[in-house]
């Protein structure tokens, strides 16, 4: 029975990630296709990237590319978390598993990596958006107020739906 369990876990975070990466990084390859920018599609070690002719954009469109991916994936997680309340009736322990790490990794990674974990890794998606003139600390206070937001949409809304459909 643990067995079955951990297994469900492991497999719905894995999900989860992948549509994360899904989610974010296509929202990226429509704005560059948009754009007519689009080059490749990157596979890192642990991920995706997708790489845009950024010399064929103006640096709003450039910003524009950068921020899309955290909207595409905090969208997503606020429509999980608005379907909440039908997800947890499902029948299946997987689909509710899944609906559960799906909408915490949605509305926590990018609020967070562009609150400040970006700083250790080299900056990525922020130093586009800091294209949009706005000072960096404000940006970061933008997705530190976002990240605190969603932390109470999980304690107050997720985890509580959730614990509830798996007791």
């Amino acid at each position: 029975m643990k067995d079955n369990a951990n297994l469900r876990k492991w497999s719905a975070l894995l999900i989860a990630i992948i549509a994360y990466f899904i989610i974010h990084e296509g929202s990226h390859a429509l704005a560059a296709m948009a754009y007519g920018a689009f080059e490749k599609i990157h596979l890192l070690g642990l991920g995706v990237q997708v790489v845009a002719k950024t010399e064929l954009l103006t640096d709003f469109q450039v910003a524009i590319f950068c921020l899309v991916g955290s909207l595409g994936t905090l969208l997503s997680a606020y429509l999980l978390v608005a379907l909440t309340k039908h997800i947890v009736k499902a029948s299946s322990k997987l689909f509710k598993a899944i609906g559960y790490y799906t909408t915490f990794a949605l509305l926590l990674i990018d609020p967070l990596y562009l609150a400040f974990l970006y700083k250790f890794v080299g900056g990525g998606d922020m130093n586009g958006i800091l294209l949009l003139g706005l000072p960096e600390i404000w940006l970061q206070i933008i997705y530190g107020a976002i990240a605190l937001f969603n932390i109470l949409l999980l304690w107050r809304i997720v985890y509580p739906a959730y614990k509830k459909a798996f007791a």
